[in-house]
C-alpha cells in the first residue's frame, strides 16, 4: 500500500514540479518533522493530524488528497528512521533560514493544536531548534506566533 501511495504522490508531484526532483524528498522531510511533534507525547490526536494536513497543504500548495498522502508517507518514513538527522540534514542543505524558521513555527502550531503543550514536545522542539540552526530569539518568536494563532 505504501508503494501505491508513494507512486500516486510521485505522479502528482511530477506534473507540478518537473524542475525540482528533490522537492518531493524535502516535502516528506518537513512533514516527517511535523508528524514527529504530534507523536512526541506517544499519541497522535486527530486535531494534530488535521493541523499537519492543513499546514502542508498551505506550505506546499497541495490538494487535500495530496496532503493526506504526504502525511502517510512521512509517517512511514518516521517509523523507518533511526533519528531526525536525515530529515534535518536535507532541510538544512536546501532551505533558507527563513524557510526553516517557518517550519519551526508550523511545528509549534502542531504542538499547540491539541491545546496542551507537554514536556516531550518542548524537548523535541528545542532539539530541532539546535539542529536547524535557529537562533533562540527567533525560536521563541515562532513559538509565540504559533501560540497566538492556536
Amino acid at each position: 500500500m505504501i508503494k501505491a501511495l508513494k507512486q500516486f504522490f510521485d505522479d502528482q508531484l511530477s506534473q507540478k514540479e518537473d524542475d525540482h526532483p528533490q522537492e518531493h524528498a524535502l516535502q516528506i522531510a518537513a512533514a516527517a518533522l511535523l508528524f514527529e511533534v504530534s507523536r512526541s507525547d506517544h499519541s497522535v490526536k486527530p486535531e494534530q493530524r488535521e493541523s499537519i494536513i492543513g499546514l502542508v497543504k498551505k506550505q506546499f500548495n497541495l490538494s487535500e488528497e495530496e496532503a493526506t498522502v504526504l502525511l502517510d508517507l512521512a509517517e512511514q518514513e518516521v517509523h523507518d528512521a533511526t533519528s531526525l538527522h536525515g530529515f534535518v540534514t536535507l532541510i538544512n542543505e536546501n532551505w533558507s533560514q527563513q524557510q526553516r524558521l517557518e517550519l519551526v513555527e508550523y511545528m509549534w502550531r502542531v504542538a499547540y493544536s491539541d491545546q496542551k503543550l507537554n514536556d516531550h514536545e518542548v524537548h523535541l522542539m528545542r532539539k530541532v531548534q539546535r539542529l536547524l540552526y535557529i537562533p533562540h530569539k527567533q525560536f521563541i518568536g515562532a513559538k509565540l506566533k504559533a501560540k497566538k494563532s492556536s
